[in-house]
C-alpha cells in the first residue's frame, strides 16, 4: 500500500488546477459512491485528481489507486479498501475500473460493508456500470464526462473565460449572448480551430502530435477497451476498425445494414452489435426517430461519427463542410439533451426544438409556419431572421 500512496500523492502534486471542466461543478461530491464515465482521453483522471488536490478538506485521508495497476492483478480491491478504512481511510478514488474483473461486485461490497468509506471511481463509456451483474444503481451516483465544449476550448487555450448557457436561453437570446461573446473575441477566428484539434483536452500538451495520439487512442479503445468490456475476440477487433474505415467515409450515413454488413465482412446482426460497442465508447453516434433508447437490436436511422476531430483524424482529406457542422451540433447537444431524427430539418431536440443546420446563405423556408424552428448557421457572428450563429451552440456546457 506505501507505494500506491507515494503514486498517489505525486499524481496529486504534479495535476494542474488552473483549468477546471463544468462537471466539476455539476457532481454532488458528497454522495456516498460517485461513477465518472466517458472515453478515453476525456479527462476523467485529470478531474478525480483535481478534485482531490482542490476541494478536499485540509487533513482527510485520501488515495488514488489506478485499478489497471499490477498490484490489483494479486490483492483484491475489497481487501485493500477494507485495509484503507481501517487505517482511517475516508476517500477512496479508483480509476480505470473497468480494468478489473468483477468490478461491480467488488465496488458492491465496499459499499455495503463500508458506510464510512466515500468512494469515486472512473470508467470507460463503453461500461454499462448499471449492468455490471449486480445492483449498483441504488448506490452509485454516474456522470458522463464529455469532450471539450467549444467554449471550455476557448478557456483552456486562450485563458478567455465565458459562461455557458442554456439552449433554451441561446435560442430565445441569442442576440445579447453573441453580443457579449463577440465584444471579446472573434470566435470564427478559433471555430475551425476547435472542429480539427480542440475536443480532446490532450491537445494542450502538443499540437503538432494530436492527430497520431488520437488514432492511438482509437486503437487502444478497440484493441483494449472493448475485448474487456465486451468480451470479444481479436477477430471481432479487426472486423469494427474494417467497418469503422468503411463508416469514416461515408457519414452521416442512413445505413443500409446489409450493405455495410458485406462491405465489413459479416452478418447483419453481427454488425449492429459492433455498431452498439461503437456507439458505447463514444466513437460514433446514433441519430434514431425515437427516445427509447438505444440497443443492438434496433438499427440506427443516421450515424455520425462521434465528434469532428475524428473526422479529420480518420480521413486523409479535409472533410464535408456540411457533415462537420452536422457533427458538431448533435454532439454538443447530445450532451444535456435528447436529439432525434425529425420527418424534416436535421435534429429535433428534447421533442420540442427543430434545427436544420448550414451556411449563412440557407433557406428559412422549409421551417416557415414551424414553431420553435431554427437554423444553426455556419460562417456568421450575429444572430438574424431564424439564424443563430452554429459556434453558438458550443456554449452550451
Amino acid at each position: 500500500m506505501e507505494r500506491l500512496k507515494q503514486i498517489s500523492e505525486s499524481r496529486v502534486h504534479q495535476v494542474k488546477t488552473d483549468f477546471e471542466r463544468f462537471l466539476m461543478d455539476e457532481i454532488h461530491w458528497d454522495d456516498r459512491m460517485i461513477g465518472i464515465s466517458g472515453a478515453r482521453g476525456s479527462g476523467k483522471t485529470t478531474l478525480i485528481l483535481q478534485h482531490m488536490k482542490s476541494n478536499l478538506p485540509a487533513g482527510v485521508e485520501a488515495l488514488y489507486v489506478s485499478l489497471d495497476d499490477i498490484y490489483f492483478a494479486g490483492n483484491p480491491v475489497v481487501l485493500f479498501a477494507e485495509e484503507f478504512s481501517r487505517k482511517g481511510g475516508e476517500y477512496l478514488f479508483m480509476d480505470e475500473v473497468h480494468k478489473y474483473p468483477d468490478w461491480s461486485r467488488e465496488l458492491k461490497n465496499i459499499y455495503d460493508n463500508l458506510p464510512d468509506l466515500k468512494i469515486i471511481f472512473t470508467s470507460s463509456s463503453a461500461l454499462d456500470i448499471y449492468k455490471g451483474g449486480y445492483d449498483l444503481s441504488r448506490r452509485a451516483v454516474v456522470y458522463n464526462l464529455p469532450g471539450l465544449s467549444f467554449r471550455e476550448f476557448i478557456e483552456l487555450k486562450y485563458r478567455l473565460t465565458f459562461p455557458a448557457w442554456p439552449l433554451e436561453e441561446i435560442l430565445r437570446n441569442s442576440k445579447n449572448i453573441a453580443l457579449g461573446i463577440t465584444g471579446k473575441i472573434r470566435p470564427m477566428k478559433f471555430f475551425e480551430e476547435y472542429l480539427r484539434n480542440g475536443y480532446y483536452p490532450f491537445f494542450i500538451e502538443s499540437e503538432r502530435n494530436y492527430p497520431d495520439r488520437l488514432i492511438n487512442i482509437l486503437n487502444l479503445i478497440l484493441e483494449n477497451d472493448l475485448p474487456t468490456i465486451f468480451n470479444i475476440d481479436y477477430y471481432s477487433v479487426l472486423k469494427i476498425k474494417k467497418m469503422l474505415a468503411v463508416l469514416s467515409r461515408i457519414v452521416p450515413y442512413k445505413p443500409n445494414i446489409e450493405k455495410l454488413a458485406r462491405q465489413a465482412g459479416t452478418t447483419r446482426d453481427t454488425l449492429l452489435k459492433y455498431l452498439y460497442y461503437l456507439e458505447k465508447a463514444e466513437i460514433v453516434k446514433w441519430l434514431t426517430k425515437d427516445t427509447f433508447g438505444i440497443n443492438y437490436l434496433n438499427k440506427p436511422d443516421k450515424i455520425y461519427l462521434n465528434n469532428t476531430n475524428l473526422m479529420y483524424a480518420l480521413n486523409s482529406e479535409k472533410p464535408d463542410k456540411g457533415t462537420l457542422r452536422e457533427t458538431f451540433l448533435l454532439n454538443q447537444l447530445q450532451v444535456k439533451h435528447k436529439v432525434t431524427y425529425p420527418e424534416s430539418g436535421d435534429f429535433l431536440v428534447d421533442g420540442k426544438y427543430l434545427i436544420e443546420v448550414g451556411g449563412k446563405t440557407k433557406n428559412t423556408g422549409q421551417l416557415s409556419g414551424k414553431k420553435d424552428s431554427f437554423i444553426a448557421a455556419d460562417d456568421i457572428d450575429f444572430p438574424y431572421d431564424k439564424k443563430i450563429p452554429l459556434w453558438l451552440f458550443g456554449f452550451m456546457y
